[in-house]
Parts: structure tokens; sequence; C-alpha cells
């Protein structure tokens, strides 16, 4: 008779672990104590720039629930059903800013973003994502997931005052002062949902990848970077800008390292999904297509969440101010940038629309698949909060009130979508924070500048 093995065998070689599919021998009276008794609540961040164009975006109706679909959400007509627009959030942290650098990085925080060159950044919180990962990210292989499309950039702003272009590049902040890398390349962004390491830079001769590393950060729970952090604070203040960022990369994959070994070492219960999600591993480079390039980091976005690989994510649509060329569209000629600022001229504001209309598409398109991955009785979106949403609301004027959020999925159970829930006025976006965070079961009753929890959402 076979032995009975462990569903979270898997196939080993040269820096690679490949998951087997379901196998009968995998199925004993030890699974029920490996898996979890029903699927986690998963949580990913979506963010777009530039802003939209607001009587194209608010519905003519006041008040909660049903509503019409505007020009800009009609792409969105085949999942209504599975989304709610929230109205009057804002960070008011960011108000009277610079119309990007500043309010990117209080996306997810509500901190107020101190003006700089790059030296001192300082982002006034830590974003939502680490905050959920410090809490739960030791479940899971990856703590969390951060992806996107456009390259960092270095460089100061001096047009839009003086802010280092950092700022823009990043929406996850695993602190105040350091932005989380978020991968780019679709083929790495796979892989690291299945290889056991991924090759880094070296610096000193020092690689994470290396057994006698490896065997180190196993010893004991100190971290590496705890023991060289005054080190490497003193190295940074010796270095120019572009330096400072690819120290901070460099740390950030060896905290990687870190924590998939401490998640190896103190295994959690995990959820496994025993339907299928076919996605081959992507050829290398960057799409030609951008369209694509999207559809790829969200499709592998939509399989770490399948696979339980991680349950925190964060994609970029674009770096603020991206310079992002959409003539790719029927009627566009331009970058998304350079059309926000369409001073309500008719044509110019209509391909800027188009632009911003194409991203709801693309919502439309994660949150379609993500529906029709059965768990259960239930579905992975229903098992997922989805936050769609932008830094300003009128790209042409860089407003700051109302901003355009869209919160798709059910959270397991606890969100009611298919309406539209207009909160009170002003309404801090850190309220909404404050209700996923107890939704991803992490017990808080402030966050950044929240006043309590966001009423109405169940």
């Amino acid at each position: 008779m076979a032995q009975p093995i462990s569903r979270r065998t898997v196939l080993r070689g040269m820096g690679a672990a490949l998951a087997l599919p379901w196998l009968d021998a995998m199925t004993s009276s030890s699974r029920a104590a490996e898996t979890l008794s029903k699927p986690p609540v998963r949580t990913a961040f979506l963010f777009m720039p530039n802003g939209v164009v607001p009587k194209h975006w608010d519905p003519p109706q006041k008040g909660n629930d049903q509503f019409d679909l505007t020009p800009m959400l009609k792409p969105l007509a085949g999942v209504k059903k599975e989304f709610l627009l929230l109205e009057n959030l804002w960070n008011e942290q960011t108000v009277g800013r610079n119309g990007h650098w500043p309010k990117v990085p209080a996306f997810l925080s509500g901190g107020f973003v101190v003006r700089t060159s790059g030296r001192d950044m300082d982002t006034g919180g830590t974003s939502l994502d680490q905050f959920m990962a410090r809490q739960i990210g030791n479940r899971t292989p990856l703590p969390t997931f951060e992806l996107g499309v456009d390259p960092a950039r270095n460089g100061v702003d001096n047009i839009g005052g003086g802010f280092t272009r950092i700022y823009g590049s990043h929406i996850a902040w695993r602190d105040p002062h350091s932005p989380v890398p978020k991968e780019i390349i679709p083929q790495l962004a796979f892989d690291r949902l299945f290889r056991t390491s991924s090759a880094g830079p070296v610096v000193s001769g020092f690689n994470p990848d290396q057994p006698q590393v490896i065997k180190s950060l196993q010893c004991d729970d100190t971290s590496v970077l705890d023991l060289v952090r005054e080190d490497a604070k003193s190295l940074q203040r010796k270095v120019g800008i572009n330096d400072r960022a690819k120290i901070d990369e460099y740390l950030d994959s060896v905290r990687s390292v870190e924590r998939r070994i401490e998640s190896a070492m103190k295994p959690q219960k995990r959820w496994i999904n025993e339907g299928r999600f076919d996605l081959p591993r992507p050829g290398p480079g960057i799409p030609k297509s951008h369209e694509e390039h999207v559809r790829l980091m969200l499709d592998i976005m939509v399989l770490a969440f399948w696979t339980d690989s991680t349950r925190i994510s964060t994609f970029m649509f674009g770096n603020a101010q991206t310079g992002r060329n959409f003539s790719f569209l029927d009627g566009v000629k331009g970058s998304f940038h350079q059309l926000s600022h369409h001073r309500e001229q008719q044509k110019e504001r209509n391909m800027y629309e188009a632009i911003g209309t194409w991203h709801i598409k693309q919502l439309a398109y994660v949150i379609d698949k993500m529906r029709s991955l059965s768990e259960g009785e239930s579905t992975l979106l229903d098992n997922s909060m989805l936050l769609f949403g932008s830094t300003i609301k009128d790209g042409n004027r860089h407003t700051e009130h109302n901003l355009p959020v869209i919160l798709a999925g059910k959270g397991g159970g606890t969100i009611r979508p298919n309406r539209r829930l207009t909160a009170p006025k002003d309404t801090p976006m850190c309220n909404l924070y404050v209700s996923m965070l107890n939704r991803m079961g992490i017990k808080a009753d402030r966050f950044g500048d929240s006043t309590g929890e966001l009423k109405g959402l169940i």
C-alpha cells in the first residue's frame, strides 16, 4: 500500500522548488492538521497615477446603494455585482502639497511626506501592506508581493517642488524611510513564487544564497540586518542617492531570504486549492505590449493568492508622472501625465479619459479572473479585498478631495458589494484601512490619521 505524503511535498532542484499536482497519496488523516479549515482573506492594493475626469467618474445620483455606471466605469459593467464604489475618502496630509510626488507614499499610510532630495526621506508612516505583513506575513512564504510596470526613478523633480522621484516610485514602505522595491519583470516575479532563492547582488563578498549564510540565519532569531544595521546606516551616509537605493534593495533581498527561511522552519497552516490555474512561466524581459505586461503581472499576483504564496500584494500601474505613452489606444497620442493636464481642452481631455478608462478595463479583467476561481463554495474574489485607487481626483487640477476608490471582493463574507458607499465628506482614507485590517484578522483601533472604522461596508 502506498505511503501517504504531505500536500507540501515538492520536487527540489538546484535553487528551485516545484509544487506537485494533487495526488491520491496526499489524502490522509493528517491533511486537516496541515491546512486551514477555510480560505484566508487576501488583500491587494492597485494604484493608478494621474487621477480621473470627475464628471465622468462620479454617478449623478446622491446617496448610497444603487448607481448607474458613468463613462469611465463602463468597463466594470460585467462585474458590477462584485465591487463597492467608495466616495468622500481622502488623505488630509497631502492637501496643498505637490500634485504627485508626496501623495504617492501617503496612499497607503496617510502620512505627511517630508520634502527632500533623497538623503532624509520620511513618508510619515509605514504603508498598510507592510503593517499587515508584520502581523501575519510569517504565515506564507512571501510576506508581501510588490509588483509594477515602471522602473523606480531617482533624481529630484525641481519643477515639482524639490521632491525626490523615489517617493513617486513606491506605494510600499517598510518604514517611513525605506521603500520596498517592486518587481517589474514578469518572469522574475513568477520565479519568486516557485524558486527557493533569488540571485542577488554581492556586497563585500556577502551573498544571502551561500550555505554558510543560510546556516547562520537558522541558528537563532536574530536577523543579520540587526547585526549590521549601524554599519549600513553609516555606509548610506557616505554614498549618493543611487547607491543608497541599491543598498536598500540589497538589504530587502537579504530580509526576504530570512523571512522565507523563518517560514520554512516554522510552517504555518496553509490554504490548498485543488483546482487548476494554468499560467506558463513568462519569457524573459518585458513584453512589448503594455497591456500584456500589465495582465501578466496581474495574473502572477492572482496566482500568488491562489497558491497561498502570499496574502498581501501591491501593484502599481505606473509611477507618479509616468511618461508611459498610450498611443497604442485608438484616438490617443501622448503620455498619461502629459494628457492629464488637458486644460479642459476637449480633444486632450478625451484622450486622457480614454487612458483612465483603459485602466478600469484592466481592473475589470482581474476582478473577473479572481471570481472565476472557485474555493469550495466561494471564490477567490469572495475571499479577497481588492482596493483600486489614485492619489488625486481631478488629474488636471491635482485635487485631493473625494478620491477615486473602488473596493472589490467580499473580504471573506464581511463586505457587501454591488453598491455605492458615500462616507461623510472628507473621511480619512485610513478609516477604510482600519476596517481592512480587522478583516485580515489584525485587531486595530487606529491606523495613520484614522478616526475609527469606515462604517457601512457590510
